[in-house]
This record gives C-alpha cells, sequence and structure tokens, in this order.
C-alpha cells in the first residue's frame, strides 16, 4: 500500500482540477472535442505522469524450462500464441509496466494488467486495419487503467477495451483468449513454452507495491456504487462478456456449468496483491473458462466493483 500513500494526495488534486485544457500541454495530439466522457471529474491522475508506468515493447521471451526467478505459485498471464509456443508474462513484471506490446504468429498483442482492479487482458492490436502499439496514459477512471495509443494519442478505457477520448473513441479492440495461471500450472501444461524475460529496468521486480490491496474494504481512487447482493467490492469475480461468477462460488462448487460456459477453479495460485513478496501471497485459485467444446474463451478476471462500474446492468450468476 505504500505507493498508494503516496500518490493519493496528487490524484485527488488532479481530479479537482479535472477538465481537458489542464491536459492539452502533454497530450497535445489528443482529439478531447471527440469522447464519451460526459463528465471529466471521472478522470483523474493516478499520480505518475504519462509514460512514468513505462510500457515493454517487443520482449525478450526466454525458454519456459530455463527460467528460474520465479515461485511456483506466482501468477502469469498465458496467451496460446498461434502458430508457436505459448508464451506467459510474469505478473510481477506487469505490476511495475502494466504493458506489453508483443506479437506472434502474425498477430500483434497488448498484454495488459491493472493492478487496482485486478483486470488482466490480452488484447489484438489491430484496429479497421490500423496496428496499435500502447502506453500508460497515468490517468485512472473507476480506478481502471486508461491506456492510449502512441498513433493518435487517443486515451482507451482497458476494463473494456474501448476508446474514450480522441480519435478512436468507440472503437473496440478483440479480447483474445488468454488467463491467469500460476507458474507452475503453465509449466506443466507447456514445458516447451516461452515466458517473457526480465526488463533492463530499475525495478525491483518480484516485490509487490500494493500490498494488502485486495483485502482493503474499498477500492482505491473510486467513489461509486458498490456492488449488489452483498459481494465484498475487492471480490474476484470472472467475467464473461456481461456475466459475472464469484470467486467464492466457484472455489465452493470446483466447477460450475451454465449459460454455455464450465468454470473451474483450483487452488494454488498466489495473489499478486497480497504479500510484500509476489510469490507468498495467499492462495486465490486458478480458474479456466471454456466453452461447450472445451475451447479456451475470452474472459476477465476483476475485482467485483470494477465489473459493476463498467457493467452496470451485468448480471451476476449466483447459482441457487
Amino acid at each position: 500500500m505504500r505507493i498508494i500513500t503516496i500518490i493519493v494526495a496528487l490524484a485527488i488534486a488532479g481530479a479537482a482540477q479535472a477538465q481537458p485544457a489542464r491536459w492539452q500541454g502533454q497530450w497535445p495530439n489528443t482529439d478531447f472535442a471527440t469522447t464519451d466522457i460526459t463528465d471529466w471529474s471521472e478522470i483523474m491522475s493516478g499520480g505518475p505522469p504519462k509514460d512514468g508506468i513505462p510500457a515493454i515493447d517487443d520482449p525478450r521471451m526466454v525458454p519456459a524450462a530455463s527460467e528460474t526467478r520465479l515461485g511456483p505459485a506466482e501468477p502469469v498471464m498465458v496467451w496460446p500464441a498461434p502458430e508457436g509456443p505459448a508464451r506467459a508474462y510474469p505478473i510481477r513484471y506487469l505490476l511495475w509496466h502494466e504493458i506489453v506490446n508483443d506479437a506472434a504468429g502474425g498477430v500483434p498483442v497488448a498484454v495488459t494488467y491493472c493492478p487496482l482492479c485486478n483486470s488482466g487482458m490480452v488484447f489484438d492490436r489491430r484496429v479497421e486495419g490500423q496496428e496499435l502499439s500502447f502506453g500508460v496514459s497515468g490517468m485512472l477512471r473507476a480506478s481502471d487503467m486508461v491506456m492510449y495509443d502512441r498513433q493518435t494519442e487517443s486515451w482507451w478505457q482497458q476494463a473494456i477495451g474501448t476508446g474514450i477520448v480522441g480519435e478512436m473513441t468507440g472503437r473496440e479492440l478483440e479480447l483474445l483468449p488468454a488467463w491467469m495461471d500460476s507458474w507452475e500450472r503453465y509449466l506443466a501444461a507447456y514445458p516447451e513454452g516461452l515466458v517473457m524475460d526480465e526488463p533492463d529496468w530499475s525495478r525491483d521486480y518480484g516485490r509487490n507495491p500494493y500490498v494488502s490491496y485486495d483485502s482493503s474494504a474499498r477500492p482505491f481512487l473510486y467513489s461509486g456504487e458498490m456492488p449488489p447482493h452483498d459481494i465484498a467490492p475487492l471480490m474476484r469475480v470472472v467475467r464473461v462478456g456481461d456475466r459475472a461468477w464469484t470467486f467464492s462460488r466457484l472455489r465452493e462448487a470446483g466447477s460450475v456449468s451454465e449459460a454455455g460456459v464450465t468454470i473451474t477453479w483450483e487452488a494454488g495460485q498466489a495473489s499478486a496483491l497480497d504479500a510484500s513478496a509476489v510469490a507468498q501471497g495467499r492462495d486465490v485459485g486458478n480458474v479456466r473458462v471454456r466453452d461447450a467444446q472445451g475451447r479456451d474463451m475470452p474472459h476477465d478476471v476483476l475485482f467485483a466493483f470494477a465489473f459493476h462500474v463498467f457493467w452496470p446492468e451485468g448480471e451476476w450468476m449466483l447459482g441457487g
């Protein structure tokens, strides 16, 4: 939580002045007149400036079998890249970089992770025939990362993969089948797979700068409505489309099949947002999401408050 304490004063001050004019100097190429934002006070600084959290481009990938720094339960984002080995992106790196621009099998992707929403997703970077690359704007909306593309400097809401400010307003990124898994499970499933190597930045990789965040009573920099049904705001949920399943239900059931989806839960994945060392976080479990034919489905694992704010009419799959 130390990083949160440091930036909270800056964020509050930024929210008080939230209007496009004050951002024009840093964003001279952004078309602020084109937007679906109606209340600019929803946008606030998260503390770091534009690119203050540096995205990674063209990451070095190494054979997973040669990696020795990761703990067995450490979380990694898994992308089963086409025409080649699967690729894993350790959350210990995404905590400090939030976006990785990569490509494999002719598919350019943005691997994204917002620690404040626990939202990890892999998007295709192609939009209407144009290949984009993404950076971290330093802005938040409803505690969720606002990304930007370097080609038009439009702003994008990470949780929904949609342009919200600038030329790309209303465009949507394609969400690809990918999932968060433990390092041990990834190695077992993909012994010939690849893993992102440690970036060449001076960061304390392996340390969690958001200690105990996912045990907090309230999300950071969020003042909106809390989830219904007495669901804790920082409860992890699996989102498929506009439906959400709570981890508490999945943990109890082990497997749930409904609405054309089968979701399985198994123990063995450390929370990246709990202990000071990522590898030592409490066990929150692994989930896989498949369709009726057993194929992996695009989905997200995010906190309940984020699902509620971005899918206010969404369906809570509570069972019973």
